[in-house]
């Protein structure tokens, strides 16, 4: 499976930004998919997660009620629509997939998932 990010760029404080994840190689029939982040001299953290249906959610707190998780099956795409952007938001996103149903583990550190797209990075102006 190889997974594609797109969607980064400069944005000041207060914009948005939409990602795109597409996946290639295979279904993703009965993966999580998930969004990570990785600032600069900081480890990589969980941001949002979601089921292979699209009906169930996660989110770290910091960007719960800002970030939006969504997914496309029939486009094998993965989306994050991210709104009020703070200059905390500057990182490398990355995105992931793992087969299962557990998206509350996506988000404990160290937690493996199976294929990792290169990341695309998203600036925040103060």
């Amino acid at each position: 499976v190889q997974l594609v990010e797109s969607g980064g760029g400069l944005v000041q404080t207060g914009g948005s930004l939409r990602l795109s994840c597409v996946a290639s190689g295979r279904t993703l029939t009965s993966y999580v998919m998930g969004w990570f982040r990785q600032a600069p001299g900081k480890e990589r953290e969980f941001v949002a997660g979601i089921n292979w249906v699209g009906d169930s959610t996660s989110y770290r707190d910091s960007v719960k009620g800002r970030f939006t998780i969504s997914r496309d099956n029939t486009k094998l795409t993965v989306y994050l629509q991210m709104a009020s952007l703070k200059p905390e938001d500057t990182a490398v996103y990355y995105c992931a997939a793992k087969r299962g149903s557990d998206i509350v583990a996506m988000s404990l550190p160290g937690y493996g998932m199976d294929y990792w797209g290169k990341g695309t990075l998203v600036t925040v102006s103060p």
